[in-house]
């Protein structure tokens, strides 16, 4: 077989205009324009409102390219297409090939009647979407969308394009259009693989039997061999070779003592190498390998005494699900490459994640994507591309070519060990479905046809090992409307947030998994400075409240600020109390759901990552700069924590502690408590006997003595978890508001000390409390640990790896330190080193 790869130059010009700028391929319009100065970036200010003239353009790309006459020999030479973006029809030297309609979709068209030795000429014309979907609410009639941000498109549906290329209340409209994946002409002779499905058999103890199912695409009734081999870590597992006499083939390779495959935090990610090879007459015609990982991965549902369970079980062993909801990471996702998704990944890894559900409103990721899960142990929930609107599952044409994409991306994804998890949609049956069609929902007898059957089917079909969930949220059993009921299926709670209802409200819910949940903050002040001037540097000026794409977004988060803290008095100051406020409402939420585990088994908070600058519920930003909620995730997710519980109304403080391990632990709770300014008032210890994978409550300290002779607003209770005579975790709980605090005003000193690969281990030594403290640097850097609670008295060590090189004395000149009464008192923290 030979690979033509058509990337790389091409032109590009409006549709009516002979002018041509050079473009790169893969990627868009958007990309192009602005690679050749022709498009403001739409990231700065209010420059988005100044490209939407590109969603209404049609668009031509154009190259040239040569074959030779070897190539032109082979009796098949088809075309293939793994992204265009959207409503494309392609000529080549001169002649029409196809129209497509659909950018999820893998194209593949058979040119081999159209092509010529030497050169040859490939056209693509792409129509704009904006008019073609106007036309199609005129003629087909409106699809509801919910309104998402300051843009409104109510009958995308009608078109198979990432939804939220249309805005969303956490990011930007940029319609794009061009060929977002690799394009290439593939040819060959006589035969070739067209699919490979791998199926594991784990039912023999300690042993795993592979079963390889495949498809020939024959342009003869010759026999073939196919030879499949497996290895791991450079050595041959399993081997087995056999005739191929029809289209289709089967072979079993039996796997003793098999390494197996763990999300994060439960073992090894343990990948082998299976390669599938087709041959003739000793001679090699095509080759698929596949990365796998040995495991089982299930959609745990069961009777029990709350209702029916919903959990995740890897090789048997239950796990609580701890990540975040994934959002496309760049609305020109060709910007995308392998390192930048590496970035995010390892971010969630390195926050003791073992889960990221790829949410419906965007794309099928890259295959580095998956790639990159394997590797680190995050498991995916993987939706399919539909989300908060009405679809058109009574339109024949509509539901074939969904079943193309789905058929094409399950066949794509289904080796990777990560993806635990087929799910239909998303927020669908919040609201969005009723008995009948109205001008706001969907009919259950259309939705089913998409979401209980079509979709369902297909996954059933090519990868029946996998589960199957039609939607989310989804109750599965007593009314389906009850979308939030606490007793079975996922749920999406907003009453944080959208209800203004105060964080101790996530202690009342006791949902069975947390599929979507979560509050907004700010970038930091040095995302910030890129899309602003200086004009625009207070939260309430146009650019600010231009990026902000919730209708409620900045008032809600002033009114849960004042709710939670002292108004402050720096614009900076303003941003960095966000991110505080948003990791607050987070831990609340989480820590709760981790205590209560087996009852609530999964916390995936909205939402990890940005698509560009601005105010979101991310918890990191659009640069990959973590947030304070990212570091807070680092330790609420963390394989063994503990908590409190405070009940000011009762004098007490139930104490937890929760483990993620497999394997049995004894350790011990030292818990002390002081005064805001730190001096010890009362402290003890308890000991602590945990079983895997449990949460338990240890004790319960009544400290009434103490609140009626300290008062809630001058009392703090420090937690510490010794295990194997290692702190493992630490926990701060608070009987007053942080704004009702008397925080004195700390002096923190400094001690710098050069680590290996040129970081620096940065050791904060504190004469008083110090909540919240953070190190800050006018470049990037990764920091291991951030926004800390310092105690008089305790050091705390936070290692620090610029991006660039930077010295020892260039370190100290560009340090500074934060930390919560930062935000509000003028003068400025005094620190030394």
């Amino acid at each position: 077989m030979d690979v033509l790869s058509l990337n790389g130059t091409w032109s590009l010009s409006k549709a009516a205009e002979t002018s041509l700028i050079p473009a790169i391929v893969p990627g868009c319009v958007h990309t192009d324009l602005l690679n050749n100065g022709l498009l403001d970036y739409p990231f700065y200010r209010d420059n988005e409102r100044k490209q939407f003239w590109v969603g209404e353009t049609d668009w031509t790309y154009r190259r040239n390219f040569n074959l030779t006459k070897d190539f032109l020999n082979h009796e098949r030479v088809l075309l293939r297409c793994h992204g265009l973006d959207t409503l494309a029809t392609i000529r080549v030297n001169g002649v029409e090939i196809a129209q497509t309609d659909n950018m999820y979709r893998t194209w593949e068209l058979d040119l081999k009647a159209h092509l010529r030795h030497g050169e040859n000429e490939i056209e693509i014309y792409f129509a704009a979407p904006m008019p073609f979907l106007r036309q199609q609410e005129e003629e087909k009639g409106k699809l509801y969308a919910w309104s998402i941000g300051n843009e409104r498109l109510n009958s995308g549906a009608w078109l198979r394009k990432e939804p939220c290329n249309f805005g969303w209340d956490w990011g930007p409209k940029l319609v794009t259009s061009g060929i977002w994946r690799d394009i290439e002409l593939v040819a060959f002779d006589v035969a070739r693989i067209s699919e490979v499905q791998i199926l594991q058999n784990h039912e023999r103890p300690d042993h795993v039997t592979l079963t390889i199912k495949g498809v020939v695409e024959r342009l003869t009734h010759e026999t073939f061999e196919i030879e499949v081999n497996l290895n791991f870590s450079g050595e041959t597992i399993a081997t087995q070779t056999l005739p191929v006499t029809e289209k289709s083939f089967e072979v079993y390779l039996e796997i003793p003592s098999p390494h197996l495959w763990w999300p994060n935090g439960m073992g090894e990610q343990a990948l082998y190498d299976l390669t599938v090879t087709l041959c003739h007459a000793a001679t090699q015609l095509d080759q698929q390998v596949k990365r796998i990982g040995l495991r089982t991965l299930r959609l745990e549902r069961h009777a029990d005494e709350w209702g029916e369970s919903f959990y995740f079980s890897a090789n048997g062993v239950p796990f609580f699900a701890k990540g975040a909801n994934w959002i496309p990471a760049d609305p020109f996702a060709a910007r995308l490459d392998r390192q930048d998704y590496a970035a995010l990944i390892r971010s969630a890894a390195d926050a003791n994640m073992n889960m990221l559900r790829a949410w419906g409103g965007g794309i099928y990721e890259a295959n580095d994507f998956y790639d990159l899960c394997d590797e680190y142990g995050l498991v995916v929930w993987q939706d399919f591309m539909f989300a908060c609107g009405t679809y058109p599952a009574y339109d024949a044409e509509f539901m074939r070519n969904v079943e193309a994409e789905a058929r094409d991306n399950v066949r794509r994804l289904r080796h990777h060990p990560s993806i635990a998890l087929w799910c239909g949609n998303n927020e669908l049956e919040q609201g969005l479905v009723k008995d009948e069609w109205t001008e706001t929902s969907m009919s259950w007898e259309d939705y089913s046809k998409l979401f209980d059957v079509l979709l369902r089917d297909v996954t059933h079909e090519l990868d029946p090992q996998r589960d199957y969930w039609p939607g989310s949220p989804h109750s599965p059993l007593g009314d389906r409307n009850d979308w939030r009921n606490p007793d079975w299926g996922d749920t999406h709670l907003w009453e944080v947030w959208h209800g203004r209802k105060p964080f101790e409200w996530y202690r009342t819910c006791y949902h069975r998994f947390a599929s979507e949940f979560g509050f907004q903050s700010f970038p930091e002040p040095q995302t910030v400075l890129k899309f602003t001037t200086l004009e625009d540097r207070n939260i309430t000026s146009y650019v600010m409240e231009y990026h902000q794409r919730s209708g409620i977004g900045n008032q809600t988060i002033i009114h849960y600020m004042l709710d939670w803290f002292r108004m402050p008095t720096s614009f900076e100051g303003t941003l960095w109390l966000s991110q505080i406020l948003q990791g607050m409402a987070m831990k609340y939420a989480i820590e709760h759901w981790r205590r209560n585990m087996p009852r609530s088994m999964g916390a995936l908070y909205w939402q990890l990552n940005d698509i560009w600058p601005g105010p979101s519920w991310s918890s990191m930003d659009s640069t990959g700069r973590w947030k304070t909620l990212h570091y807070m995730a680092r330790k609420f997710y963390a394989p063994l924590l503990v908590s409190g519980v405070e009940d000011v109304a009762n004098g007490t403080a139930e104490i937890y502690v929760t483990t993620d391990l497999m394997e049995n632990k004894q350790g011990l709770v030292k818990w002390t408590v002081t005064d805001v300014a730190g001096s010890t008032i009362e402290q003890g210890q308890l000991d602590v006997t945990l079983a895997p994978r449990q949460s338990l409550k240890v004790g319960t300290l009544d400290l009434s003595a103490q609140l009626a002779t300290h008062s809630a607003q001058n009392l703090l209770l420090w937690l510490e978890l010794v295990v194997d005579g290692r702190t493992v975790s630490d926990n701060l709980v608070t009987f007053a508001r942080p704004k009702h605090l008397s925080l004195p005003i700390p002096e923190i000193k400094l001690n710098i000390a050069p680590l290996e690969e040129g970081g620096f281990a940065v050791t904060l030594v504190s004469d008083q409390s110090a909540l919240w403290t953070w190190l800050e640097l006018p470049t990037d850097a990764r920091l291991a640990d951030n926004f800390v609670h310092l105690r008089p008295g305790h050091p705390y060590t936070i290692h620090v790896y610029p991006t660039t090189p930077m010295s020892l004395t260039g370190l100290q000149a560009q340090l500074k330190v934060m930390s919560l009464v930062d935000t509000y008192q003028s003068a400025s923290l005094e620190f030394a080193f």
